[in-house]
């Protein structure tokens, strides 16, 4: 066979393959267009349960940009005949938090939920949905079990991910409480983590350190700094999913031992108003915790929470919290 005669014979045999593609793809469908993750709102700190009363619970989240929260829940994995709630917008004032009540919840029940945040550029395009549950309280006797913590990230010691970061959530997590109370400080706006702590035996411990821990916290972004830091953390991410929170705060969040209208003297601090570092300290923790707000007093930190067939009783309150 000639050069010439090659060629042709091959153009020929190309073009009916190709014609032949053509025509067996007309019949096929064409495939679906897959949203690139960097244009989905993404869910960087998981998501939380918290102030469980009865049938209700406050499920929060936050999205990396404007977009709306939506939670489905059903008492099933499978979520077989789940419901549907549309909750806020989480946007800038917010830092793109957000919540929503569930109610009508049912008794005794382990509840699964799955949260999608609503991109609100284009409604077309969610966020990966992130699971969770909670456990409502039950609707006769039974044991409960219940954990309770406080003082996180403290005293210079914070995330070490060579050591497998905060291990102590993990550990609770496997005990399978049906709820859990962090007794405060949260976080410790006025502890700035070090890179490098050298121990008592010679080696060193490895904190992961973020701009906002690497100074005290002044501004309202360096509070949400603090809170967010906290679920930069895999083991609390993971409990926060599926144990209900009940918190409240102590000092550290604003700073060691503030008191309204105190004027510090603290060389490391150029904002010297207590009372406007506690404002911006609750302000962050409101945002970044499954509270549920009061409508009469957003800015009120008492809760009083029962648990149980006796909540109406003598015995109906588990925890107050202020």
């Amino acid at each position: 066979m000639n050069r010439r005669r090659f060629l042709l014979q091959s153009a020929a045999a190309l073009g009916g393959l190709t014609s032949g593609l053509t025509r067996s793809s007309a019949w096929a469908q064409a495939p679906a267009v897959v949203t690139p993750d960097r244009l989905r709102p993404q869910i960087p700190y998981g998501v939380q349960s918290g102030d469980v009363t009865g049938e209700r619970a406050i499920i929060w989240s936050r999205s990396d940009r404007p977009a709306r929260l939506v939670v489905e829940w059903a008492t099933s994995d499978s979520f077989r005949d789940a419901r549907r709630v549309v909750g806020p917008a989480a946007l800038a004032p917010g830092d793109f938090t957000a919540r929503v009540d569930l109610t009508d919840l049912p008794l005794g029940q382990q509840i699964h939920y799955r949260v999608r945040f609503q991109d609100l550029g284009d409604g077309k395009i969610w966020s990966e949905p992130v699971m969770g549950s909670l456990r409502t309280p039950p609707a006769s006797r039974r044991t409960i079990t219940f954990a309770f913590s406080g003082d996180e990230a403290g005293q210079g010691w914070g995330i070490n991910p060579g050591w497998g970061g905060y291990r102590l959530y993990e550990a609770m997590r496997a005990v399978g409480p049906d709820f859990f109370i962090h007794s405060g400080d949260q976080i410790y706006a006025d502890g700035p983590l070090e890179e490098s702590v050298k121990l008592d035996d010679g080696s060193v411990w490895h904190n992961l350190v973020v701009p906002a821990k690497a100074k005290v916290a002044e501004t309202l972004a360096d509070f949400r700094g603090n809170f967010a830091y906290n679920l930069l953390d895999e083991n609390k991410r993971r409990f926060t999913a599926q144990v209900p929170m009940l918190v409240q705060w102590d000092d550290h969040e604003t700073r060691n031992n503030w008191y309204p209208d105190q004027t510090l003297g603290d060389s490391r601090y150029t904002e010297r108003s207590a009372s406007l570092l506690a404002a911006y300290a609750k302000r962050a923790m409101f945002e970044y915790n499954p509270f549920r707000i009061d409508p009469v007093d957003p800015e009120r930190v008492y809760r009083s929470f029962s648990y149980g067939p006796m909540r109406n009783g003598l015995y109906s309150n588990i925890a107050r919290l202020a």
